[in-house]
């Protein structure tokens, strides 16, 4: 057995991520009975469900870390799951500023900047978009089409790979692994993009929100996620990370990334809770917001 493999360090190690995961899972347990408690019941279950990503990954790393075998399926749980977290981030920011109607009124005359990361940084000739319900539709599509598309592709993989096609860090042009990777990670961006949009926009006005900290942590989960974890599958299949028998480069890559995800997400999980706790004033009514002053200017 795995544990019977492990020398003494090894043991101590795999003990206490376990505990970490296991504080971290009642963390989020104690979070979620206050938010249900003392959050409205309009922000409950997306407060809750952003709040989970953290203890969530940090549950699977800990399955993959005990059972090797296990490490393809829960990194595609901990994918899917994410993948409903940022559409459900970018919904808390709408509710936050009262829902899309008090949204539409509070920016009735905005503009939307989408020269922002991490698709369209460096286009600075873009046009700025007037905020409107369409405007707001498409970016809910950027976040959804995530949402729906990665347990899609997710349940392709797995059914490729009982066949014997799919074969998780081969990035051979030939295998279907790479082509599919490449996609998740084209729908990655569009979603990401949808998130960076909103919250340049309302980064000032909830900011009393403490919405620059929760935007912070969203983004560590992504960095972590999934360029952290990215990385080290490359390092471990260009052999940069050296095998250690019985473990290959690839296996040893698995455990590094997996023990690295839950100690951060330990972290996070703390971070969040203290950070989701604060109580915070109301926003004006939408009459009293004042206009960024670039939403006076007119669009080229």
């Amino acid at each position: 057995s795995l544990s019977a493999g492990l020398d003494l360090p090894g043991r101590f190690l795999f003990a206490t991520l376990t505990l970490m995961t296991l504080i971290a899972i009642l963390v989020f347990i104690e979070e979620a009975v206050y938010i249900y408690r003392k959050i409205p019941s309009s922000k409950r279950s997306i407060i809750i469900w952003i709040n989970a990503a953290a203890p969530v990954i940090s549950t699977t790393s800990c399955i993959g870390m005990w059972v090797p075998r296990s490490t393809m399926f829960t990194d595609f749980t901990a994918g899917i799951f994410f993948a409903i977290v940022i559409h459900k981030f970018l919904m808390m920011m709408i509710k936050e500023c009262g829902g899309q109607k008090v949204l539409l009124r509070r920016f009735e005359n905005g503009h939307f900047t989408i020269t922002t990361g991490p698709c369209c940084c460096c286009c600075l000739c873009l046009p700025r978009v007037p905020i409107t319900r369409q405007t707001l539709f498409w970016l809910k599509v950027g976040t959804f089409q995530f949402a729906v598309f990665r347990p899609v592709l997710v349940f392709l993989s797995i059914v490729l790979w009982t066949n014997g096609n799919y074969v998780l860090y081969n990035v051979s042009p030939k295998g279907p692994a790479l082509w599919i990777s490449c996609f998740i990670g084209a729908l990655t961006l569009f979603a990401l993009w949808a998130v960076g949009i909103m919250f340049r926009k309302v980064r000032i006005l909830l900011k009393c929100k403490n919405i620059i900290p929760k935007f912070a942590l969203y983004q560590f989960i992504v960095i972590l996620n999934h360029l952290q974890t990215t990385i080290i599958n490359i390092f471990a299949t260009q052999k940069i990370i050296p095998c250690a028998p019985p473990l290959s480069s690839t296996a040893r890559g698995s455990y590094i990334a997996q023990q690295l995800l839950i100690m951060e997400m330990f972290l996070i999980t703390v971070i969040s809770r203290v950070i989701y706790r604060r109580k915070y004033h109301d926003l004006e009514p939408p009459e009293c917001v004042a206009e960024e002053p670039g939403d006076k200017k007119q669009t080229p």
